[in-house]
């Protein structure tokens, strides 16, 4: 834009320059003309054979004017040899600069508030005085109002601008146009990329420019190492909860097959349900942290509460529990299937324990593109004063109920890696209500 503004300005000045150019060419032209027709016919007087034929120094007020005076004082009342367009008038040259050919440029005010352009030049002719003849000195001016010139570059410059505008507004287009058919590529890049963080694909798919194709081919390696990677982690996690459980339980069964009476077997037995609980819930954010590395996510939340469902209403037979299910249709969790199992898993057994006869579950949609996950019971509930409280690691409100302590605790730090929120409130069933707050996937 910057160019296209300094060009103008050029264009401009050149123009103007060619105009000027013209004009004086035309005037020394013209003055050329009024000195071939120039003749002395009486002393201090110049008369024009066939007279400087030109119509426009005919017409009053033309713009174009000549005249002719002896440099030699004049008396008053005798005015210089002018043409017919100054009528009475007579130019009064000003600034006038010495030139080439004994000529000199300059400036003045014409009739009818013209500004002129003037040209000046001083001559010697022959004359007779009194039978003698002798040379004489007049000084020939010609001049043009420059208002037309003026015109003709204001003219131009109000043309300039509006190609100039014009041909901008092309360019701007003709750019815009080139950016987005160019980024295109880049775009199907952004938007393969948001189809795998929403777990709706696994890698880049299509075909890409050779100029694209090397970063979508890195981007998939990367994927894919990213995902081993985590694989990798996940196996030695899961070798690592093994092989810590299997000294624990056989810990616990010693110390179980103790006399019930021994000091030493019930410090065991406590020490090794706290050292699970910490096995439990650590191996379980770990696992979490570590899925969230992985690109392309996405589990089914109405197929994964209907596994739960079903297992957990066979593991509480003696309860006949009705769980009711209420899930939006095509609602999915960004993240990995194991992460929100764990959390629905942990709400779902907590409600199933403490409800009486019904447990209600409920996963709708909400306007940030995530969702809120529901679970009640309809069983003795929690007072406001020891929801939070339940929340804390470990910590148990009553020891007649079997288990560690330790859900709510995971489902809170699981959810907070994944950006989510746990909240407890008083259930419509009269129970506790659960509410779980995650991010959605497409």
């Amino acid at each position: 834009m910057f160019c296209l503004i300094t060009g103008g300005f050029i264009l401009s000045g050149l123009f103007r320059g060619a105009v000027q150019e013209s004009l004086d060419d035309q005037l020394r032209f013209d003055l050329d003309g009024l000195l071939a027709a120039a003749e002395v016919d009486a002393p201090d007087h110049v008369a024009l054979e066939n007279r400087f034929a030109d119509p426009r120094f005919e017409r009053v007020f033309s713009g174009w004017y000549w005249q002719i005076e002896p440099e030699a004082a004049q008396p008053a009342d005798q005015q210089p040899e002018t043409s017919r367009s100054l009528w009475d008038q007579t130019i009064v040259p000003q600034g006038l600069v010495t030139a080439d050919n004994n000529t000199q440029w300059g400036y003045g005010d014409g009739p009818d508030g013209q500004r002129l352009r003037v040209l000046v030049r001083e001559i010697t002719l022959p004359r007779v005085t009194g039978g003698i003849r002798e040379n004489g000195k007049f000084r020939f001016v010609v001049a043009s109002s420059v208002n037309e010139t003026e015109t003709d570059v204001l003219r131009f410059n109000r043309t300039l601008l509006w190609s100039f505008a014009l041909f901008s507004l092309g360019l701007l287009a003709a750019i815009a146009i080139q950016v987005r058919v160019g980024l295109v590529p880049l775009r199907a890049v952004s938007d393969g990329l948001a189809r795998i963080r929403e777990g709706r694909a696994q890698r880049l798919e299509g075909e890409f420019p050779a100029e694209i194709a090397p970063l979508a081919t890195e981007l998939n390696g990367l994927i894919a190492h990213s995902s081993e990677v985590v694989g990798r982690a996940r196996a030695h996690v899961a070798n690592l909860a093994h092989f810590l459980k299997t000294p624990l339980t056989v810990l616990a069964n010693e110390a179980a097959s103790s006399p019930s009476s021994s000091p030493l077997a019930d410090t065991v037995t406590r020490q090794v349900n706290s050292m699970r609980r910490q096995v439990d819930h650590y191996l379980a954010r770990a696992r979490a942290a570590g899925a969230l590395d992985v690109l392309g996510s996405r589990t089914d939340i109405s197929a994964s509460l209907g596994d739960l469902s079903r297992v957990l209403t066979r593991m509480h037979v003696e309860k006949t529990l009705a769980i009711d299910l209420d899930v939006a249709p095509g609602l999915a969790f960004r993240g990995e299937r194991e992460d929100f199992e764990e959390m629905a898993g942990n709400l779902l057994d907590n409600a199933c324990k403490w409800a009486r006869t019904r447990v209600q579950v409920k996963a709708s949609p909400l306007e940030t593109g995530r969702f809120m996950l529901l679970v009640e019971d309809d069983g003795p509930g929690l007072p406001p004063d020891k929801r939070s409280e339940q929340i804390e690691r470990g910590k148990r409100l009553d020891e007649s109920v079997p288990g560690t302590g330790l859900g709510l605790a995971i489902v809170r730090d699981i959810s907070k890696l994944y950006g989510g929120t746990l909240t407890l409130a008083q259930a419509s069933l009269g129970g506790l209500k659960v509410c779980l707050e995650l991010p959605g996937s497409a």
